[in-house]
C-alpha cells in the first residue's frame, strides 16, 4: 500500500513539474492542426482575417498581383494569429491573418494552472512589484537592432 501511495504521489509531482506543459502543448498542437486543415478547405469567413503590412528592407522584390496560401503563426500582444494568404506590394509583406482563439485559451488555461499549482495566483497587493525587469527591458531595448515596424 505504501508503494502505490508513492508511486501515485510521484506521478502527481512529475505532473506538476512538467505534465500540464506537455498537456497543454499537445491540445494546442491538435488545435492548430484543426485550424490549418480548416484554412485549407477555405471554411472561414472573409471578414475575420486581419490584415498585417510588414516593411520589407529588400531590394529588387518581386511583386505578387494575388495572395497565396502561407502557413505559419505569429504572437502579438498575447493572441496567436495564424497566417492565411500573403503578397508582396509596394515593398511591404501583407499578410491576412485570422486570430487562432483555441490556442490562446489552450496556453492561458495551461498559464493558469501554473499559477494555481505554484501558489502565484494570491500574490499580496500591498508589496510593491520589483522594476528589475523593466530595467532588463529597457537596457536590451537600446541595443535591440531589430526593425519591428508592423501595422494591423
Amino acid at each position: 500500500m505504501k508503494k502505490i501511495v508513492a508511486i501515485l504521489l510521484i506521478t502527481i509531482l512529475a505532473f506538476n513539474w512538467y505534465g500540464y506543459r506537455i498537456v497543454t502543448s499537445l491540445l494546442a498542437d491538435k488545435a492548430d492542426e484543426k485550424l490549418v486543415a480548416r484554412l485549407d478547405r477555405e471554411d472561414y469567413d472573409e471578414s475575420q482575417l486581419i490584415e498585417v503590412k510588414v516593411a520589407l528592407n529588400m531590394p529588387y522584390q518581386n511583386e505578387q498581383s494575388e495572395f497565396e496560401r502561407h502557413y505559419g503563426e505569429m504572437e502579438i500582444d498575447g493572441k496567436y494569429y495564424t497566417y492565411v494568404k500573403r503578397k508582396v506590394e509596394n515593398g511591404y509583406l501583407i499578410l491576412k491573418c485570422i486570430p487562432n482563439g483555441d490556442k490562446e485559451k489552450i496556453k492561458s488555461a495551461g498559464d493558469d494552472f501554473f499559477k494555481m499549482t505554484n501558489g502565484l495566483e494570491g500574490s499580496q497587493p500591498d508589496k510593491k512589484q520589483s522594476n528589475s525587469g523593466s530595467f532588463a527591458k529597457n537596457f536590451w531595448s537600446e541595443y535591440d537592432d531589430r526593425e519591428t515596424d508592423y501595422t494591423i
